[in-house]
C-alpha cells in the first residue's frame, strides 16, 4: 500500500526532527507517540477495547457527565448525522462512553474503531483527535494524514476537551468522518460545532456542581464558559477554567474566600470607578431605608452583616 508506506516514512522523518516538534503540535504528538508510547506508524493496530464489564464501570464513573452531555450529543447528531459523521463522547482517558452514528455508516466506523468501549488515547492509537486533544488540553483538528498510524489516514477528526468544575480535563467530544471529500473548511466548521457543544456541557457540569449558588457570567476573552459560582454572601465558591485564567484564580485563592465583587472590580480597569460609585450609591440607599441599621440593611440585601461591613469599608462608607 504505497500511500501507507509513504505516510510511515514521512512520520519517521518528521518525528525525528526536534525542531519540527517544537514548531508543530502534530509533529510533537508524532514524536511523543514514538518516544513515550513506543508506537510505530506502520503498525496495523486497532484501539484498545474495554470488556463489557469495564465499559459499564467507566460509564458509572462518568454518570454525571453522561447525564449532562446526552442532550448535546442528540442535538449535534440531529444536525450532522446525515453528513456521514460519527460523534463520540469520551472520558478523560479517551474511553468512548457514548456514540451517535447513522446505521448506514456503522460498518465504516466500527472498522476503524469508532465505537463505544474503544480507547482513543495517544498510547492506544497514536495521534488522533481525541487522544491529542486530551494530551494537549486544547481543541484539535486531525485531518487524514496528520494521524500517526497509517491505517487511520482516511479519517478526519475535530475534537474539543471538556473540563469539570475545578478546571480539570474530564472528557472530550469528537466528530469524525471517513468521507474522502472532507475539506479543511468542513473540518473548521465541525471544530466550531464541537467547541460550542463542549462549552455548553462544561457550563452544565459547573451549574450542577454548584446547585443553589448564584452563577455569574464573567466578560472574559477566553475560550470556554467563564463562570463564577457565588454564595449569598458574595463569596466565590468555584470558577470555570476560563474564569480562573481571566481573574487569576486558583484553588488556594478560592478556598481562602474572595468576594466576587472585588474580583470583577479588579478586572474592570477603566470602568472600576463607575462600578464603585454605583455600588456605593446602592448601599447608601439601602442603609438610608434601614435608618442606618446595618443588620437590617444586610437583611434587605440578602447578605451577612460581615459582608456588608466589608463592602462599607472598601467603599469608605461610615
Amino acid at each position: 500500500m504505497p500511500a501507507a508506506t509513504d505516510h510511515s516514512e514521512h512520520v519517521y522523518r518528521i518525528a525525528q526532527q526536534s525542531s519540527a516538534a517544537a514548531c508543530s503540535p502534530v509533529a510533537a504528538s508524532w514524536r511523543r507517540c514514538m518516544t513515550v508510547h513506543g508506537l510505530a506508524p506502520e503498525e496495523a493496530r486497532t484501539p484498545w477495547r474495554l470488556s463489557d464489564g469495564e465499559l459499564i464501570e467507566a460509564r458509572e464513573r462518568s454518570g454525571v457527565l453522561l447525564a449532562e452531555a446526552g442532550g448535546e450529543l442528540d442535538r449535534l447528531f440531529a444536525i450532522l448525522g446525515k453528513a456521514g459523521c460519527c460523534l463520540l463522547l469520551t472520558d478523560d482517558k479517551g474511553v468512548a462512553l457514548e456514540r451517535r452514528g447513522s446505521g448506514g455508516d456503522d460498518a465504516d466506523f466500527r472498522g476503524v474503531g469508532l465505537w463505544s468501549g474503544t480507547v482513543w488515547s495517544e498510547a492506544s492509537v497514536g495521534t488522533n483527535g481525541i487522544g491529542t486533544a486530551i494530551a494537549d488540553e486544547r481543541p484539535v483538528i486531525i485531518h487524514r494524514d496528520q494521524h500517526f498510524l497509517s491505517r487511520n489516514i482516511g479519517l478526519s477528526c475535530a475534537t474539543a476537551p471538556i473540563r469539570d468544575e475545578l478546571g480539570r480535563i474530564a472528557a472530550a467530544i469528537d466528530i469524525s468522518t471517513c468521507r474522502d471529500d472532507a475539506s479543511e473548511m468542513t473540518l473548521s466548521i465541525l471544530s466550531q460545532a464541537v467547541r460550542d457543544a463542549a462549552g455548553r456541557i462544561e457550563a452544565n457540569l459547573f451549574r450542577r456542581a454548584f446547585t443553589g449558588a448564584r452563577i455569574v457570567l464573567v466578560p472574559a476573552d477566553r475560550a470556554g464558559p467563564a463562570l463564577l459560582a457565588v454564595d449569598r454572601d458574595d463569596v466565590v465558591l468555584g470558577a470555570t477554567r476560563a474564569a480562573r485564567q481571566w481573574l487569576g484564580l486558583d484553588d488556594r485563592r478560592i478556598a481562602g474566600g474572595v468576594p466576587a465583587s472585588d474580583l470583577l472590580e479588579e478586572r474592570a480597569s477603566g470602568e472600576g470607578t463607575e462600578f464603585s460609585d454605583a455600588e456605593r450609591a446602592a448601599l447608601r440607599r439601602v442603609l438610608s431605608r434601614a435608618n442606618g441599621n446595618v443588620s437590617m440593611a444586610a437583611d434587605l440585601l440578602g447578605i451577612s452583616r460581615a459582608t456588608l461591613y466589608r463592602k462599607m469599608k472598601r467603599l469608605s462608607l461610615n
